[in-house]
């Protein structure tokens, strides 16, 4: 099917945006790719600069279809278990030429951002008579690596992040050097986790930037408790442009039915706690007791919880019923939600403070149809009015969430009309192609 052809606009005559991004592309973040696709359908120039070369089983298409070309610094290792010393032995020299070349540019711009690297690390050391968080010091060279790249390229106006942790201190440090403007994108565990932005960082990143973008009201209501003067603006991310295509295309011709009679629940999502797998399983493993039939597929990376998913399983007695499937492109994850009857994702607030924002794969099971079950954790309530377009069980709580997933499957009608509801939801309120309109209005402003 072909791409529908944004018209012309100011964007197209308006200087360019450096996106600045950890990893790129990633499987687990294909909303940001979905992002970049759209922006350039806009008519923004963009440029492309990743601190980490991802490897990934596979590429989701749309990567294809983006013209900026991604360009990646030079690897680095972790500095954590290591003395400065030795890491800048190992990877000061490939860092040096763009290093004394932005010096010989920009020489206050460079001085500026080493003190405010340097006063960063030592504000966010362990204790008083701690050594300086050295990770600063590999931070201040990749920025300076993007700053030779950015003088390089004069039509360059702004730099934008995405995660308001690792590249939006690279971003921040580099927009220092270059006199550039800057902004980026908060979404989840990078928000709450104090110990991803010590010391007021992240307060003092919003001080700098022009503005912050969040994809929940939960988020934003956060972030400006501690943003000062500095714009904050919620953009849900939308149904990614490969989903949004499928669901135009209908693939196999629509939902499928079973006549079985088992209760086909998916999940879909990284091994992490904040997705509540293990709550999941133990819900099950209730339905089992109340002798529902079931089926539990559950879809995503392995992660630091995948073991102990593992372990509820067997000590559950589920291995007959409960499937756990690696990551997907999105066609075979779209006929996942085709095959299912009820999606299932039971989030909680891990004991690091990381929580979802709104899960991405809430929006694409609901544009699918199916009626989901999940809780009221950070934004999930913007999306999901329980009874309404959805069932919300408390975290943590399997005897609720294998209430909800029973009384789907004792009543269809529920099950269609929460389905069709959420359909309803996704299409006014997340289409992807009309969301973007909100980011380009900012990127306007300041390309």
């Amino acid at each position: 099917m072909p791409e529908r052809v944004a018209p012309a606009s100011p964007l197209e005559t308006a200087g360019s945006v450096a996106y600045v991004l950890k990893g790129y592309p990633r499987i687990s973040e294909l909303f940001i790719a979905s992002e970049i696709r759209r922006l350039e359908q806009a008519g923004l120039r963009l440029h492309l600069f990743v601190i980490k070369r991802g490897e990934e089983e596979f590429r989701h298409p749309v990567v294809d279809r983006i013209k900026a070309q991604p360009v990646y610094l030079p690897h680095t290792e972790s500095v954590s278990n290591v003395p400065l010393w030795r890491w800048l032995r190992d990877h000061l020299p490939a860092f040096l030429p763009s290093l004394a070349r932005t010096a010989a540019r920009r020489p206050i711009g460079v001085a500026r951002g080493a003190l405010a690297a340097f006063a960063q690390a030592v504000r966010a050391r362990r204790t008083f008579w701690s050594a300086p968080r050295k990770v600063y010091a590999k931070e201040f060279l990749q920025a300076a690596a993007i700053a030779d790249l950015v003088l390089d390229a004069p039509d360059i106006h702004h730099l934008h992040a995405h995660f308001c942790h690792g590249a939006t201190t690279v971003a921040w440090l580099a927009a220092i050097i270059t006199g550039r403007s800057f902004s980026f994108t908060a979404h989840a565990k990078d928000i709450y986790s104090p110990a991803l932005n010590p010391a007021g960082l992240l307060e003092r990143k919003l001080a700098a930037a022009q503005f912050a973008v969040t994809c929940t009201e939960a988020n934003r209501a956060y972030l400006l408790r501690i943003a000062g003067s500095t714009p904050v603006f919620t953009v849900y991310h939308g149904l990614n442009t490969e989903f949004a295509d499928l669901m135009s295309r209908g693939l196999d011709g629509g939902r499928s039915t079973d006549e079985t009679g088992v209760l086909r629940i998916v999940s879909v999502g990284r091994h992490v706690a904040k997705k509540g797998f293990d709550v999941l399983v133990n819900a099950c493993a209730e339905l089992r007791a109340r002798r529902v039939p079931f089926q539990l597929t559950i879809v995503g990376e392995a992660g630091e919880h995948t073991d102990l998913i593992r372990n509820r399983i067997h000590a559950c007695d589920l291995l007959d019923h409960v499937r756990l499937e690696g990551a997907m492109p999105q066609a075979a994850l779209f006929r996942e939600y085709q095959r299912a009857d009820v999606f299932c994702l039971p989030c909680r607030v891990s004991d690091d403070g990381d929580r979802d924002g709104i899960p991405n794969v809430l929006v694409e099971a609901m544009a699918s149809g199916l009626p989901v079950v999940t809780t009221s954790i950070s934004g999930i309530l913007e999306l999901v009015d329980d009874e309404i377009s959805g069932l919300i069980v408390p975290p943590d709580d399997p005897s609720c969430t294998a209430d909800a997933l029973e009384r789907i499957y004792l009543d269809t009608a529920l099950a269609r009309r929460l389905g069709e509801a959420g359909q309803a939801v996704v299409a006014s309120r997340f289409d992807g192609d009309r969301l973007i309109g909100e980011l380009c209005a900012l990127f306007e402003r300041v390309a």
